[in-house]
């Protein structure tokens, strides 16, 4: 992150805290509602649908997305990447207030972990910023290769833990429906919630797209390592499994919404 483009994001707080909201506020509500009613869900499925909840905003999707479709570019870099150092402490906590014995919870040893994983890349990226800064422009397909890789290896290492341990044997299609349905209803009301805080605040266009694709999105490039720490010695790839179809969910809608969006920039 360039520092003036941090300066630029931080200046509109009113929408970094909208961002905040949706992602640590409403989404955790919703996670609560699905929770109390079950609808017919192993345990460790609605601990999945609470974790999700309570996770970041993505990064690199939520930019681009907020690009394609004429948004606050340097507004939604710095709300992606505060969501995200936020998610060091705020997901541990949630998840230990929503899920009490349920989950890992808020420990110094889970933060100590979290911080390896997200802080230490990140201050290590910043710090090596004004050396790699211009190689890393110059080789955009290369670090996009990369990034997207890693992800992919990510998404493998789940899948394949839950092949060793069983997990696609025990669920039914009729669950797989149920969660991507929940799945697609919570998107949908978090993405009508962040259009209605826009307009509720009286943002231009750039903006409510900002906190559209912002708000209603969560990471799975987090979200998998973390909850290898936060939920260790349980069932985690039934665990992060709502998580992992909400994620490809998400992109296929913000896709086509986006594409829309850059075609029509009427509001």
């Amino acid at each position: 992150m360039a520092p003036r483009e941090v300066g630029r994001g931080m200046a509109h707080w009113r929408l970094q805290l909208l961002v905040i909201l949706c992602t640590y506020g409403v989404f955790p509500l919703l996670g609560l509602g699905i929770a109390a009613l079950g609808f017919g869900l192993a345990p460790p499925l609605v601990i999945g649908f609470l974790y999700l909840c309570v996770l970041p905003s993505t990064v690199q999707s939520s930019i681009a997305f907020t690009s394609m479709a004429g948004g606050n570019v340097p507004a939604a870099l710095t709300a992606a990447t505060v969501s995200n150092l936020l998610g060091v402490v705020a997901t541990p906590v949630l998840t230990g207030v929503l899920l009490g014995g349920a989950g890992g919870g808020i420990s110094l040893g889970a933060l100590e972990a979290i911080a390896l994983q997200v802080l230490l890349p990140f201050g290590l990226g910043q710090l090596a910023r004004p050396w790699l800064a211009g190689w890393v422009g110059r080789h955009r397909r290369l670090t996009t290769l990369v990034d997207r890789g890693a992800i992919l290896l990510v998404v493998y290492a789940a899948f394949s833990e839950g092949m060793t341990q069983g997990v696609w044997a025990r669920m039914s299609w009729g669950d797989f429906g149920i969660m991507a349905g929940l799945d697609l209803a919570l998107l949908g009301i978090v993405m009508a919630v962040s259009l209605g805080l826009g307009r509720w605040a009286g943002f231009d266009r750039a903006d409510r797209l900002t906190l559209f694709f912002c708000g209603s999105k969560k990471s799975m490039a987090t979200g998998l390592p973390m909850a290898g720490v936060l939920f260790a010695g349980q069932a985690v790839p039934l665990i992060v499994l709502p998580l992992m179809l909400f994620h490809q969910i998400q992109l296929m809608v913000c896709a086509i919404l986006a594409q829309r969006w850059s075609r029509d920039p009427r509001d």
